[in-house]
């Protein structure tokens, strides 16, 4: 699969979909219906199995500005071990987190991802780092995904929610269980150990 491909066709969609929010001409209305039809057949060949229809059913539902996505994971440390979280979709340990909420803080949303996703009551403490996942050689996805890892301390524990994840442990860095390379990397959490280790926040 051709990133380069994918990234040309991903911002084809952004401008159309910019262009159809705030166009007032007729003719670039319809201009830009086209543009966007065009990026989607090209995502959905990219992407593989997958119709332009669907693409489009993924997209175009967002108006306005198009701007990247927002995911937010919390990195929380006991013994100098991190905390993970098996996905259910695949099997593979991440960080708890995922997709940033309408009328919730950053530092609201991670908190409440560790909750639901690994039955601990945390506290944001800082923002460890911040990764574009465009620079890193993540999985190819369709979206333009920023991520934002804060730090959270345990200040209690009751059950996870179950519905997303089927685990969760701590482990060392030199000690990682197979991790799901499209929410997070073994580099990163690498840097998360040093970020934690040096006070300081790193981003793209």
């Amino acid at each position: 699969m051709s990133t380069s491909r994918l990234e040309q066709a991903r911002r084809l969609l952004a401008i159309a979909q910019t262009g159809l929010a705030y166009g007032k001409d007729k003719f670039d209305i319809q201009r830009f219906e086209e543009v966007a039809a065009i990026a989607q057949a090209q995502m959905a060949e990219l992407i593989g199995n997958t119709k332009a229809e669907d693409v489009a059913r993924i997209f175009m539902p967002e108006a306005g500005y198009a701007n990247p996505k927002l995911d937010v994971r919390a990195a929380v440390f006991r013994d100098n071990r991190i905390m993970l979280v098996r996905e259910m979709s695949d099997g593979l340990w991440t960080l708890p987190g995922g997709w940033a909420d309408i009328g919730l803080s950053p530092a609201q949303c991670a908190e409440r991802e560790v909750l639901e996703e690994a039955g601990y009551v945390v506290r944001i403490t800082r923002l460890l780092k911040l990764i574009d996942m465009n620079l890193h050689p993540h999985p190819v996805m369709p979206f333009h995904i920023w991520k934002l890892v804060f730090e959270g301390e345990i200040t209690g524990q009751t059950a996870p929610d179950g519905i997303e994840t089927d685990g969760v442990d701590f482990f060392a860095a030199d000690a990682l269980p197979p991790l799901s390379e499209g929410r997070i990397l073994p580099a990163q959490i690498a840097r998360l150990f040093a970020l934690r280790q040096s006070g300081q926040t790193e981003f793209d």
